[in-house]
């Protein structure tokens, strides 16, 4: 008996509780890093890090963008993917680069023959692929948790030529984790880009953007 405690249960024993130990371990720095992480984040919204600036990552896979055009019969309603997005902002100064980036390609709105128009004779998104946000600035209170409401100024960038855009995003901060929302129009027909009406059927010259965005919020210094 003696012999097979020593010989088999126990190294098995010895084994299973390293493993547990490292584990442990493991989930300890986890925290403490995921903690020094949203220390930072703090640190940086409530303007004692002046020499840091604050980075979102956008997470394609929970951020939405959807669209809605009118016309005289009825309202259109479509959605368009994210393929990747990186905010930078410096919550003293307000002053933000980075990109959001949209594939135009990825439009559809449940009809074939409609989406086929669109991305053929409106966005041309062959020649187009890519529709892009770039902040430049960022203005209003942004709390270090919870929710706040702010402005973005940027170029909205669309078929190929850029034009300037301020929207208006709620916000909200917990731990680590940011989401937003944010709703504006874009004047696509002003912008140069076809209008789709025919002599029957007539469309509004403005489009709606829903969005809704969700990342991950971290600080790193200002070079």
């Amino acid at each position: 008996m003696h012999s097979n405690w020593a010989g088999g249960l126990w190294p098995a024993l010895t084994e299973k509780f390293n493993f547990l130990a490292s584990q442990m371990m493991n989930l300890t720095r986890n925290r403490m890093r995921n903690y020094r992480t949203l220390l930072a984040v703090i640190f940086l919204l409530t303007g004692s890090g002046v020499a840091q600036e604050a980075v979102l990552e956008l997470d394609p896979s929970l951020t939405q963008i959807g669209f809605t055009l009118g016309d005289i019969l009825h309202t259109v309603h479509g959605t368009f993917r994210l393929k990747y997005g990186t905010i930078n902002f410096n919550p003293v100064t307000g002053q933000a680069s980075g990109s959001v980036v949209v594939d135009a390609t990825s439009g559809q709105s449940g009809s074939r023959g409609r989406d086929n128009k669109m991305h053929k004779d409106i966005l041309e998104s062959r020649q187009y692929p890519e529709i892009t946000l770039s902040p430049l600035k960022v203005q209003g209170h942004i709390a270090s948790q919870g929710d706040s409401e702010i402005q973005i100024q940027g170029v909205f960038r669309i078929h190929g030529a850029d034009h300037e855009i301020t929207l208006k995003a709620h916000i909200n901060i917990s731990g680590e984790k940011l989401t937003g929302n944010a709703h504006f129009s874009i004047p696509y027909v002003q912008w140069g880009l076809r209008n789709p009406s025919t002599f029957i059927l007539r469309v509004n010259d403005t489009v709606g953007i829903d969005l809704h965005v969700a990342g991950n919020l971290s600080a790193q210094p200002v070079h």
